[in-house]
């Protein structure tokens, strides 16, 4: 049986992660060869959905960032109650896929996912504390795990230099779409432009506005759209919209109505959002940045994030070419599925497995 840990996932806070972790349970429980069960945090008991699990009451799953630290910090020095409850059931195997460090002790192999190290790049977009936690944790996470499993092989090529893990130690899995949910709508497109993301640093929003102003000089009945948490819920500009959390069903609504989606982020390790829209026919624009040129294929238009001039050229050759590249763009989604991602995964836990014997 294998163990999957869940226990540091807050529903709505933590971007692609939550999608990740939730869609991976998912799929294993819809084409899993083996048998699972996952452990699941205070904050999100329903997380197994359609797997056997129990909620772990010892990890003391906290919704802010300064609990959410305290929590992984407190986890990581004083495992012992949370490693008694990992190893009550009759577990082969581990695996973490939110990169809490594994619980000395065990006596189990185990497998860590580490999305991206953001952090290692970008260190002036975390507070001190977070970031001392991260160079720590992450550390500690990939030196216990006989694994790593990472979503692109740019994030790959970016742990193996900068964490020093061996090669052969880590598997590049692409994440999935749901392509049941995720297809092209029969609605008209209106004109809108779709970013979906938190306000946080890395997502640039404030090159985007920038951006977004010089369009509205040529194309007046553009909108911006804008989902995700931490906006303050106010318009920043004539002309954008701030939705703030919307549900999955809005989501792809938007993605089946708007003009394009733009994505001007400094940083992804993967990029589920343009990989989304391409699959529901939405013509995207995207930075050349992180694993998006490797998501993203020949189905895009790139742009240099830094540059709102550069990001807003390459908006209104997106529109230009629209058909065309929602054409390209519902090609390249369906190269990613998340049954795929559960079978490479299982192949990982095998390995696991057969290593243990």
């Amino acid at each position: 049986m294998i163990g999957i840990s869940l226990l540091t996932l807050v529903p709505g806070v933590v971007g692609g992660s939550e999608t990740y972790a939730r869609e991976l349970v998912r799929a294993l429980a819809r084409k899993g060869r083996l048998a699972y069960h996952v452990f699941l945090p205070t904050l999100a008991s329903d997380a197994a959905d359609g797997l056997p699990g129990s909620t772990v009451a010892s990890y003391p799953a906290r919704r802010s960032t300064t609990g959410r630290l305290r929590a992984m910090a407190l986890a990581t020095a004083f495992p012992g109650r949370i490693r008694r409850d990992l190893v009550a059931e009759p577990l082969g195997a581990l695996h973490f896929p939110l990169a809490l460090p594994i619980p000395r002790g065990t006596g189990l192999p185990a497998v860590v996912t580490v999305l991206d190290v953001q952090h290692e790049l970008y260190p002036r977009f975390f507070s001190r504390a977070e970031l001392a936690y991260r160079k720590l944790a992450y550390r500690a996470a990939v030196r216990t795990a006989r694994i790593v499993i990472t979503i692109s092989e740019h994030a790959k090529a970016t742990i193996v230099e900068r964490l020093g893990v061996a090669p052969e130690r880590v598997r590049a899995i692409h994440l999935g779409v749901d392509h049941e949910q995720l297809h092209p709508g029969t609605a008209a497109r209106e004109p809108f432009l779709l970013y979906p993301a938190n306000h946080w640093p890395h997502k640039n929003h404030a090159r985007l506005l920038e951006a977004f102003a010089l369009l509205r000089e040529s194309r007046p009945e553009l909108r911006l759209v804008l989902t995700g948490s931490g906006h303050n819920g106010e318009a920043p500009a004539p002309g954008v919209e701030v939705r703030g959390h919307v549900s999955r069903d809005e989501l792809v609504r938007l993605y089946q109505t708007a003009s394009a989606l733009v994505f001007p982020s400094l940083y992804e390790g993967f990029g589920l959002p343009p990989l989304e829209a391409m699959a529901c026919g939405c013509p995207v624009a995207v930075a050349r940045a992180g694993a998006l040129p490797e998501v993203c294929g020949n189905a895009a238009c790139y742009f240099d994030p830094t540059r709102p001039e550069e990001i807003a050229d390459a908006v209104i050759e997106t529109l230009q070419r629209s058909g065309e590249l929602a054409e390209q763009g519902t090609v390249q989604a369906q190269r990613f599925s998340w049954d795929a991602c559960a079978r490479r995964h299982d192949d990982v836990y095998e390995e696991l497995l057969s290593a243990a014997r």
